[in-house]
């Protein structure tokens, strides 16, 4: 490997050398040191805002919003303050685009698991989806009643994005009541999503077992 030379960060000889291109012998155990630098400067670099986001995603799902403190999730995302504030401003900004990410992440889900069915079947074959979500092994009810649950602020951000995803399931809940062509698709719809509120608190507390009931109710109702 080379002659023993000194390390120039712990100033100990070594054997663990190899000789760089101008043929000085560097210490292995330098260079090592050296590459992790580098990796963590880019991490620190590129992508902090996403581990920051991945980080607030777990623990606000798992452990709630207000549960949660920001020194809890900047340990997580090994992030500094600083980087918090630079890019959402608070933490009132971090959670509303946690329930951002959560419900563009719901949509596009569900948008797929759909996507082959029949519009005069989606209302149905939605909660199946339901039914397989709380099956799933990481599913802690759902990120909108938590959040909302938690907020006392009602100009708080994240209560808009909730809004806007309670519209966008109404909207869709009409549509796909329509399309099955029951008597009044708008009652249809509001009942459906009082459902669909009940299984996902419901098999939190119980279990998947109250989706599948959900989806038994859903499938009396359009049958009309």
């Amino acid at each position: 490997m080379g002659r023993q030379t000194a390390c120039p960060i712990g100033g100990k000889r070594t054997g663990l050398s190899i000789r760089s291109v101008d043929n000085r012998p560097i210490c292995l155990y330098c260079q090592e040191v050296l590459q992790n630098a580098r990796k963590r400067a880019q991490a620190s670099e590129v992508g902090v805002r996403d581990r920051l986001l991945n980080a607030a995603d777990r623990l606000f799902y798992q452990e709630g919003v207000r549960a949660v403190g920001i020194d809890r999730v900047l340990s997580e995302a090994d992030a500094a303050k600083a980087s918090l504030y630079q890019h959402f401003g608070s933490k009132d900004q971090l959670v509303a685009s946690y329930l951002e990410r959560k419900t563009k992440d719901a949509r596009a889900s569900i948008e797929a698991y759909l996507a082959g069915t029949p519009p005069s079947q989606r209302a149905l074959k939605f909660f199946d989806w339901v039914v397989e979500w709380a099956e799933s092994k990481d599913f802690r009810g759902c990120p909108l009643q938590h959040t909302v649950s938690e907020l006392t602020d009602a100009a708080h951000p994240a209560r808009a994005i909730a809004h806007d995803q309670r519209a966008w399931f109404a909207e869709r809940l009409r549509e796909w009541t329509t399309a099955a062509g029951v008597k009044d698709s708008k009652a249809t719809a509001r009942a459906l999503m009082v459902l669909f509120d009940g299984a996902v608190a419901g098999s939190e507390v119980d279990g998947p077992q109250r989706a599948s009931d959900a989806r038994w109710m859903a499938r009396k109702l359009l049958a009309g």
